[in-house]
């Protein structure tokens, strides 16, 4: 039996209450589009960021009892309006997560926010359900569910906007909003509200709420950790199945404190009514289908091409069929029966999932992606909340009311934190096969620039190489192959070797369609900056290493043109010092020979005067004067020096004299002038010989000379060419960043296609729950007005 004022109009209490449901659903349309950026912002990845909507649903779900007792006991009024401060506390310090850049501290809000959601919804569809007329109620809860759906789903669309307008770096103003709607509604309520309350409300299941909490958990926490495409290994990781005993061995014990708890969290005699464990059953496959909207943005985004934060706008078109089919769903129940209803929307959800994946993804664009949105809001509409509640309070006592709903929202709660658990894992998975596939389409090499010289370098080396006289100075040099790498294998995977930064690893994963190709040139440019300074280094030692070659090579040179040059100067001074011997004997041979020409006339002379017949000069073959002049010249040997005029013996020698002072006649004054003329022959040839070699030195000198301007002129090159190097990379690097700009199209589609595969997962799985729901659908049966009663 209840108490309540009845001088309070139904409209305002009706309009009190709906506001409540509409900021609260509101609050979990907006987080949906604005969940990957949230991520990204606070650095965590898909399977923890999912963590800030499974919060909200596990304290959701706790606390929808708690709040339930809590409003019979002390009334609907007070516990409803501690529930919107709770919400509009948790909302603001959701906001203020960003300022301190805490994960955690979200996660917190979250469930100070869901706290105080468990006691909005129960409390305002108790009171619907109890005090509206019975012939009204199928309209009036189906505006409950309207008002949900709308919010939730037009949330979605509200996140966007605010996205927008405040800008992605900002997300906190989408809990924000819910300040000013919190304070509306606490004055309004505080005037308007009746407080309707439960006569003899018995002890709240402190301990039943303890224990299918941790169970929620360890099942949450347990499934989040388990890969579905590694099934059987993940399934035995430690972090895995020691919570699913536990969830496992907390069972029975549940069972054992609910039997004898005065007001059990879940009835259990619930679960011997077949109609009733349909019923639950059913809620948690409905909780399971919702949560499938939850990605509806990020999908929209992804089959639409469009940036992150604004697939919320496409929500629209889901949340105007949720909102057509909530409150049509009531009147249909009313008309034609809450199971021809509710099939009706399960069938609808599998037809729009299946559309989803079997056409849409597929064949993704604004088309497709509208009839998908309008085939899964219909579904929602229609099983959302209205058939449900009014099959519990069809199969209930009105006394349970508050008892039974809250029942249904836990069931349904839980399967809203557990399907998100699941469905995320698909998510991550084609998000990890993204970045691989992506990464598998950047191009593999890149041409980097041959450098300046290279092959000139290389030949003028080789040719160098083939000189003798040279060759023994580089015999020990090598040069780099400056013609080789000219391509150059890029691997930017993760099994690359290469150790890639963490901001990179998470701009990554954070990555959509719109931003995977530019996302992928920063990567690119980066990675280049981590890969390039060894292989930059490698060559510019290399080089240094030929120019210090070079330079020896020069220093060699310089003392081998040295040696050669004091060597030549050398033999200058010596071809100096034969022609000055030359020059002399020449003049005692000129010497010898006037001599020759005096000795001659005096013997002619001499001969005259001993009677001997004039003769113009020894005659042929004679060479010793005739006895006769010997005789008329005194015994003994002849006196050449005597016989030399006074005028040109003081111009001889000393050691032309000494020489001469040995002749005693012509004859020996011809050997001397043949010695003479010989010494003479042969010191030109020696002087000759000299020369020649002189000038092959010379040659040589010349050669090195050219040499070394030679490889100076190399040294120069390999200079410019080191200066080069870090260019030449850079003009690779550009390449390469314009080749992932030609294959943009084919990235996008690529991110997409994987993306998309994700989706498909998420949405089989809705399409077999609903399935699911459809066969379980048949076996209930309407009861009778005696069950009923």
């Amino acid at each position: 039996m209840t108490n309540q004022n009845k001088k309070i109009s139904y409209g305002l209490i009706m309009a009190v209450y709906l506001l409540g449901i509409f900021m609260g659903a509101l609050d979990t349309g907006i987080v949906t589009p604005a969940r990957t950026v949230i991520q990204a912002n606070l650095l965590v990845d898909d399977k923890t960021g999912i963590w800030m909507i499974t919060m909200y649903t596990l304290a959701y779900a706790a606390s929808i009892p708690v709040m339930g007792k809590l409003a019979d006991r002390f009334g609907r009024k007070y516990i409803y309006l501690l529930s919107i401060f709770l919400f509009g506390l948790g909302s603001l310090f959701c906001g203020l997560s960003q300022n301190f850049g805490s994960f955690p501290m979200l996660l917190v809000a979250r469930a100070v926010q869901a706290i105080g959601g468990g006691g909005i919804v129960p409390v305002a569809t108790a009171e619907f359900g109890t005090t509206f007329p019975k012939e009204k109620r199928g309209m009036a809860l189906g505006l409950v569910g309207g008002v949900y759906g709308i919010a939730n789903i037009f949330g979605a669309s509200a996140g966007s906007a605010i996205l927008d307008l405040a800008g992605t770096a900002n997300w906190q103003y989408i809990f924000y909003i819910n300040v000013p709607i919190t304070i509306f509604i606490l004055v309004a309520g505080v005037i308007c509200l009746p407080n309707t309350r439960v006569e003899n409300v018995k002890k709240i299941d402190i301990g039943g709420i303890t224990i299918v909490t941790i169970m929620v958990l360890c099942v949450l926490y347990g499934l989040k950790n388990i890969d579905f495409f590694d099934f059987t290994n993940t399934l035995l990781s430690t972090s895995v199945y020691p919570f699913l005993i536990i969830f496992m061995l907390l069972l029975p014990v549940f069972i054992l404190v609910e039997k004898k708890a005065e007001d059990p969290v879940i009835n259990l005699s619930y679960f011997k009514n077949r109609n009733i464990l349909i019923t639950l059953v059913l809620s948690f496959i409905t909780g399971v289908v919702i949560m499938g909207m939850i990605f509806v943005p990020q999908f929209c985004e992804n089959a639409m091409k469009i940036a992150t934060g604004k697939g919320g706008y496409y929500v629209i078109i889901l949340g105007l069929f949720a909102g057509v089919g909530a409150p049509f769903s009531g009147k249909l129940i009313d008309k034609f029966g809450v199971r021809i209803t509710l099939g009706f929307g399960f069938l609808v959800s599998v037809i729009g999932s299946l559309f989803l994946i079997f056409v849409t993804t597929n064949y993704p664009s604004t088309l497709t992606v509208v009839i998908s949105l309008i085939l899964m809001g219909l579904g929602i509409g229609f099983t959302m909340g209205t058939p449900i509640n009014y099959m519990m309070l069809d199969n209930t006592k009105a006394e349970e009311s508050n008892s039974a709903l809250a029942t249904v929202s836990l069931i349904r709660s839980i399967g809203t934190a557990v399907a998100p658990a699941i469905m995320i894992g698909f998510i991550a998975h084609a998000g990890l096969s993204v970045q691989t596939n992506v990464m598998n389409l950047l191009p593999t090499e890149v041409n980097v620039p041959t450098l300046p010289y290279a092959q000139e370098l290389t030949d003028e080396l080789n040719q160098l190489k083939g000189n003798e006289a040279i060759a023994d100075k580089l015999a020990t040099f090598t040069l780099p192959d400056l013609t080789a790498n000219k391509t150059i294998e890029i691997n930017m995977s993760a099994d690359s070797g290469n150790e890639v930064p963490e901001d990179l690893v998470a701009m990554m994963k954070d990555s959509d369609v719109t931003t995977i190709t530019a996302n992928s040139k920063i990567f690119a440019e980066r990675m280049f900056a981590i890969m390039t300074p060894e292989p930059i280094a490698e060559i510019s030692s290399g080089i240094d290493s030929g120019i210090n070659g070079l330079n020896n090579g020069i220093t060699e040179l310089d003392g081998s043109i040295a040696e050669l040059r004091t060597a030549y100067d050398g033999i200058g001074e010596g071809i100096a010092g034969m022609e000055s011997a030359i020059a002399s004997q020449e003049e005692g041979l000129s010497q010898l020979y006037s001599l020759r020409v005096t000795m001659s006339d005096m013997m002619a002379a001499a001969a005259k005067m001993a009677a001997i017949p004039p003769a113009t000069g020894m005659p042929a073959g004679v060479t010793e004067p005739p006895a006769a002049v010997t005789s008329a010249m005194g015994p003994g040997a002849v006196d050449i020096i005597s016989m030399i005029p006074e005028s040109v013996r003081s111009q001889l020698s000393q050691a032309i004299l000494d020489e001469l002072s040995d002749i005693k006649s012509i004859g020996d004054l011809d050997g001397k002038i043949w010695q003479l003329e010989s010494a003479i022959a042969t010191l030109s040839e020696q002087v000759d010989t000299t020369r020649a070699s002189q000038a092959q030195m010379q040659v040589a000198i010349d050669s090195m000379a050219d040499v070394k301007n030679q490889l100076t002129n190399m040294v120069n090159q390999m200079i410019i060419m080191k200066n080069a190097v870090s260019g030449a990379f850079e003009t690779a690097k550009n390449d390469y960043l314009a080749g992932i700009d030609s294959r943009k199209t084919v990235i996008d589609d690529e991110f997409q296609r994987t993306l998309n595969n994700g989706f498909k997962q998420v949405y089989l799985t809705v399409a077999i729950a609903s399935t699911l729901a459809l066969i379980i659908l048949a076996f209930y049966k309407k009861p009778s007005v005696l069950e009923a009663s």
